[in-house]
C-alpha cells in the first residue's frame, strides 16, 4: 500500500492551502484516513481523521479552520486549510488504516510527508 501526497507549499498568515493523498495498491477496504504534523523540535501530532462512514475528528488547533474530506471510491483524503497561522508550519503526513483482505489486520501506512510553511 502506498500513499502519495501532494499540495504543500508556501502560505501567507490567513491563507490557504489544499492538501491531497492518494491511497493505492493490495487494498480491500479502508477504515479512517487522514492527517498527522510534526513542526520542527515537536512530537506529530493528529490534525484531523475521517472513518468510512464520514465521522471526523480533529486537533483542537484546528478547528473551525481545516476540513478533512475523503472520496471512498478513490481512496483519498483531502485537508482543506484556511486562516493558517505560523504554528501550522510542520510536515503533514497522511494515514491511512488499510484491511488488504477479507478478515485480515487492519495496518497503519504513513505517507512521504509533504511541507507546510505559513510565514510572510
Amino acid at each position: 500500500v502506498q500513499l502519495q501526497a501532494s499540495g504543500g507549499g508556501l502560505a501567507q498568515p490567513g491563507g490557504s492551502l489544499r492538501l491531497s493523498c492518494a491511497a493505492s495498491g493490495s487494498i480491500f477496504s479502508i477504515m479512517s484516513m487522514g492527517w498527522h504534523r510534526q513542526a520542527p523540535g515537536k512530537q506529530r501530532e493528529l490534525v484531523a481523521v475521517i472513518t468510512s462512514g464520514g465521522m471526523t475528528n480533529y486537533a483542537d488547533s484546528v478547528k473551525g479552520r481545516f476540513t478533512v474530506s475523503r472520496d471512498n471510491a478513490k481512496n483519498t483524503v483531502s485537508l482543506q486549510m484556511n486562516s493558517l497561522k505560523p504554528e501550522d508550519t510542520a510536515v503533514y503526513y497522511c494515514l491511512a488504516v488499510v484491511r488488504r483482505s477479507p478478515g485480515s489486520t487492519w495496518l497503519s501506512y504513513w505517507g512521504q510527508g509533504t511541507l507546510v510553511t505559513v510565514s510572510s
